[in-house]
């Protein structure tokens, strides 16, 4: 289980250092393969490559009604690997698409992460704490 956020730094050439507290176990359970796809909310998706193939399944068997969708994540990923120093590379277009230049927000959420331009998650996490809290969420106990 993936948790916690990392403030990083993408390098000139896009390239993002995994916190080593995530190193090991990607190591362990992906063989250091990841693949990376496009979020509806405007981030990156990063999956270990086993959590990957099990949310491609899923998305593959999408009714024809979705395929858009299909085409938003499969058509977008791109496998990657921690290279030897435990970083790995973020592809332009990928970038581009989440409008990260340099400072990003790696988020565990569980069996994968999500990537984020800093001051875009900044805004929305304050806007989301500015809203009204999900009814799913009014009867949880905090």
């Amino acid at each position: 289980m993936f948790q916690g956020a990392s403030f990083l730094s993408l390098d000139a050439k896009g390239r993002l250092s995994v916190p080593t507290r995530h190193r090991d176990v990607l190591s362990a359970t992906a063989s250091g393969q990841l693949t990376i796809t496009k979020h509806p909310h405007g981030c990156l998706m990063v999956f270990p490559r086993p959590e990957w193939e099990k949310f491609r399944e899923r998305i593959a068997a999408l009714p024809m009604d979705a395929h858009w969708w299909k085409r938003i994540f499969l058509g977008n990923a791109m496998d990657v690997e921690l290279d030897g120093t435990g970083r790995v590379l973020v592809a332009p277009e990928l970038r581009v698409a989440a409008g990260i230049a340099k400072d990003a927000v790696l988020l565990g959420m569980g069996n994968y992460f999500e990537l984020w331009d800093q001051a875009t998650y900044s805004a929305a996490e304050s806007a989301a704490m500015q809203g009204n809290m999900p009814d799913v969420l009014k009867e949880f106990s905090f």
